[in-house]
């Protein structure tokens, strides 16, 4: 080969070269663009528990006990934390939010006997299995499991003024 095609090979080869490493590292740079701008979800409040759904067949519906009007079934997402009054127990424990992800941590629950546990069996359930969350109209939200079909939907609780 004469030294003025060595040169051009050389020359081409670096050009590959160099162009390559470029495209990767700006495809790495625009993914990381991307991942900031997806926004997190503010779950922050209080939610009303209005129903649990394991599938169509076998669909569990929240409501607070009737006879006790004034207690209400509920979720409060605060400092990374998160409470569950339910008509007889609460759960408590550790949640993140990373963009519509969302990871209930353990906690701890009170287990009272109750005539109904429906509910508490059912957060039991199905928390450990939350895995994403979608709000509508910042007044409805969804905890869906990662099991097909098996949901939670809450309702913002009104903002009390004092």
């Amino acid at each position: 080969m004469t030294r003025k095609s060595i040169l051009s090979v050389v020359s081409a080869l670096t050009i590959l070269t160099a162009s390559c490493g470029g495209n990767k590292e700006n495809k790495e740079t625009a993914d990381n663009r991307q991942k900031e701008t997806v926004a997190n979800v503010d779950v922050h409040g209080q939610w009303y528990l209005e129903s649990i759904v394991f599938s169509d067949s076998n669909y569990v519906r929240v409501r607070p006990d009737e006879r006790l009007s004034s207690i209400h079934q509920y979720i409060v997402f605060e400092d990374n934390t998160y409470f569950i009054r339910t008509n007889c127990n609460s759960i408590s424990g550790t949640y993140t939010v990373k963009g519509d992800s969302i990871i209930l941590g353990d906690g701890a629950m009170t287990e009272m006997a109750c005539d109904d546990m429906s509910v508490e069996d059912a957060l039991r359930r199905i928390l450990p299995n939350v895995a994403t969350v979608y709000i509508q109209n910042d007044s409805i939200a969804r905890l869906d499991s990662r099991n097909p079909s098996e949901y939670i939907v809450l309702r913002k609780a009104p903002i009390k003024i004092k």
